[in-house]
């Protein structure tokens, strides 16, 4: 990527925290290969329609994100049709699995002094006798790269001073994995429509399939579902070394503005 100048590299890639610059945990992460995005801009066939897909589709989800936070939280919001399904799925499950959202750590910015980074956590939460970080997706998955995001939110959770800075009541545990989507299934065949980004896809549940304009389509359900992910040592040095070549692309920029030296 190109930028204007230091302070748009640094408005692009980072957090001005306590008279510091921190690049952003998600922007490090992007130095990492995704060869399903590859797949996906082959199978689309043209990379401007894949990146309006990719752009409409991250608006659904920041929606996604910030209706449910608040519906986490019990603040009063009005939940627009669209995403009702995953909404009131994602409602039905927190009360069923007793998972607390801390309302004082949604979307909460947090940094490492020691390794110089900073990101926002989704949540902090509250499960099976647990308190740890909590990260909220919308895709159709768990993702490996989902593991490096919160291995580096619970590494800079450790440092003490970071701890008393945002009065941290007591350690991170463990992290989880927490998948909000919504779908519709053909009542013929059982096949699943997912509609995102302005785009239909369509996958078969393995058996016969009914012919494209002959599904019967249902309403919409939402599916929501929770990973645990205890173990981090081996995620933590991999974002670590991510960070390391992110650092190594950069490096010009970087040298610019006094983060390396």
């Amino acid at each position: 990527m190109r930028y204007a100048n230091a302070d748009d590299f640094m408005q692009k890639n980072g957090y001005a925290i306590n008279g510091g610059w921190y690049p952003r945990v998600t922007k490090i992460l992007e130095v990492k290969s995704k060869p399903g995005l590859d797949s996906f801009f082959k199978e689309v066939g043209s990379y401007d329609f894949a990146e309006e897909i990719k752009n409409k589709s991250a608006e659904e989800g920041t929606l996604v994100h910030e209706t449910i936070q608040k519906l986490a939280c019990g603040q009063p919001t009005l939940i627009p049709e669209q995403i009702r399904p995953a909404a009131e799925t994602f409602m039905e499950f927190i009360a069923e699995k007793n998972i607390v959202f801390h309302p004082e750590f949604i979307e909460k910015k947090i940094w490492s002094n020691f390794h110089k980074y900073a990101g926002t956590v989704d949540a902090l939460a509250s499960f099976g006798g647990k308190f740890g970080v909590l990260d909220i997706k919308t895709s159709t998955g768990f993702y490996p790269e989902y593991n490096l995001q919160t291995a580096a939110y619970v590494l800079a959770l450790q440092e003490t001073e970071i701890k008393k800075a945002i009065s941290l009541p007591s350690d991170i545990e463990t992290r989880w994995i927490l998948r909000v989507d919504q779908h519709k299934l053909c009542n013929a065949c059982g096949s699943n429509l997912r509609e995102k980004g302005g785009r239909s896809k369509v996958r078969t549940n393995g058996k016969k399939s009914c012919e494209e304009a002959r599904h019967d389509w249902g309403q919409a359900k939402g599916v929501v579902e929770i990973r645990e992910f205890p173990y981090f040592y081996r995620d933590i040095k991999a974002f670590l070394a991510a960070k390391t070549l992110w650092e190594w692309e950069n490096d010009y920029w970087l040298r610019q503005i006094g983060y390396l030296r």
